[in-house]
């Protein structure tokens, strides 16, 4: 065989095994709304409120929340290393709202879990906020014993317009936990603790709607 042939069939392989390998990733990739019920997750309020009356499934994978009362929708699920991707709109008048990753057991903060949250809010999406006593090596970018404490995004705003779907994408690995909104970069912390828990998304008065919340294990 020519070495013209050989460089193309070693060139063929090559791409073939990088399909088999994306096609993969894809393929473990899992979206954690079913599309029907609420399998899989559980609801704490204050005050208390069945789930039902807080979210909704909508056609074509969309699940609607009116936002309160306080609290969180959280999975049944825990989770260490991974890749998440979700995307979010504001239904209504944007406000407040975030992302917690690894909810853990332990005291809360009011309505709030040991959590790390990736925070929604207009106009401050992409910051970082360690809830309840949950810690990271990185040093806040609040004042001294100002509350909550957080560490802003890094990069300039990102969020689109209000009514548009923006996107964040989460990978967790071993108390590494890197963030990006709308594709641009926009935070990072180490030695977060805990390095795994639940996922779950805040209620804090403003309506909101989700879809493809999909995770890959990296395990």
């Amino acid at each position: 065989m020519s070495d013209r042939k050989m460089n193309r069939l070693w060139t063929m392989l090559g791409a073939a095994l990088l399909a088999a390998g994306a096609a993969a990733s894809q393929a473990a990739a899992a979206d954690l709304f079913n599309g029907k019920d609420f399998s899989g997750w559980e609801l704490q309020t204050t005050p208390a409120a069945p789930l039902d009356s807080v979210f909704t499934m909508l056609p074509d994978g969309v699940v609607a929340s009116t936002g309160q009362p306080s609290g969180f929708l959280a999975t049944t699920e825990s989770y260490r290393n991974y890749r998440l991707h979700l995307e979010w709109r504001w239904s209504g008048k944007p406000g407040n709202g975030g992302v917690l990753l690894h909810i853990s057991p332990g005291p809360m903060d009011r309505v709030w879990p040991v959590s790390l949250q990736l925070q929604t809010k207009h106009g401050s999406t992409g910051d970082l906020l360690p809830m309840a006593g949950y810690a990271f090596a990185e040093p806040p970018t609040s004042a001294a014993g100002a509350s909550p404490v957080i560490k802003a995004r890094m990069a300039g705003d990102s969020e689109l317009a209000a009514g548009q779907w923006n996107s964040a994408d989460i990978v967790s690995r071993d108390g590494t936990v890197e963030i990006s909104v709308n594709g641009v970069a926009q935070n990072k912390v180490t030695r977060a603790s805990p390095a795994s828990g639940r996922i779950g998304f805040q209620l804090e008065g403003a309506p909101y709607e989700l879809r493809r919340v999909n995770l890959t294990p990296l395990d």
